[in-house]
């Protein structure tokens, strides 16, 4: 039985719908999935209603939310949220917006650097869905800008990059504040390269956190390990998954491509279970 808890869809910045995505999930034999876009929660409801022809997988609510620390990003992933609750979707329609507004000052950016990439061309690569850089980079690629689909990020649009921007960002502690009212469970999303990670999770533990992704693309055992010791140190569940978008013609990690054990999120599942019994009988 395997398990991929971190993936995106075309309500985001993945190359495949929802309903597309529980189908690829069901080839690879997948029992849980769970979907995490960027700051979206579109796919949720189609996702879930897609998993009803296949009672051998379980769809799991969640989302993604991007948020600065010094130096870098912190990503919080929200598992079990209320994808109905207001505040949350007010919170993310914000951060959506922001989204916009930064693409549109990239892609202005690169034009002044004599790369010109089609505002129109990017907002139909996202699809409706939230716009994100890897749209942009895609875009560059169709153009020939780049080689790769990654170079857009290594040399243009990562944050040390001459075309990248800002935008409005929650803080980590917000961000985990925010799953907790939407009735999740926030999980500190691929943390192995951040700095002072011991104390951010610390802080992120007291507002909420319950559990680190030590499994993710590209980890070896070491980094696995150090992160499984720290969740056990500090009473975390460990998560994992493949961060598959599917964008990249490159990217040989396919979904469920990630060997998470299936504890992960069977230890997510009950947590979920407990706290809906918790609302219940209050």
């Amino acid at each position: 039985m395997k398990v991929d808890l971190h993936l995106h869809t075309t309500a985001s910045d993945g190359r495949l719908t929802p309903e597309l995505l529980v189908e690829a999930a069901v080839k690879q034999r997948l029992s849980v999935i769970a979907i995490t876009d960027h700051d979206s929660i579109d796919g949720i409801a189609p996702a879930l209603l897609a998993a009803e022809a296949f009672p051998s997988l379980k769809v799991i609510p969640g989302v993604e939310i991007n948020t600065d620390i010094p130096n870098g990003e912190a990503h919080i992933l929200g598992y079990f949220i209320d994808h109905k609750n207001k505040e949350l979707k007010r919170a993310l329609e914000r951060l959506r917006h922001s989204r916009e507004a930064r693409a549109r000052k990239m892609v202005a950016k690169l034009g002044e650097l004599g790369i010109d990439v089609e505002w129109r061309r990017v907002k139909e690569l996202a699809g409706g869905g939230s716009i994100g850089r890897p749209h942009i980079a895609q875009a560059m690629f169709e153009r020939g800008y780049i080689p790769s689909f990654q170079e857009a990020f290594v040399k243009y649009i990562g944050r040390q990059g001459p075309a990248y921007a800002e935008r409005e960002r929650l803080s980590p502690v917000e961000a985990v504040a925010l799953v907790v009212k939407a009735g999740g469970l926030p999980v500190l999303a691929h943390p192995a390269d951040i700095n002072d990670l011991e104390d951010l999770v610390i802080d992120l533990k007291q507002a909420g956190l319950v559990g680190l992704e030590a499994y993710y693309n590209g980890y070896h055992r070491k980094a696995i390990a150090r992160l499984v010791d720290l969740a056990n140190k500090y009473g975390l569940i460990t998560s994992g998954g493949s961060d598959f978008h599917g964008l990249d013609s490159g990217d040989k990690i396919p979904i469920g491509g990630v060997d998470v054990p299936l504890n992960c999120a069977e230890r997510l599942i009950a947590l979920a279970e407990q706290r809906s019994q918790e609302v219940t009988t209050r």
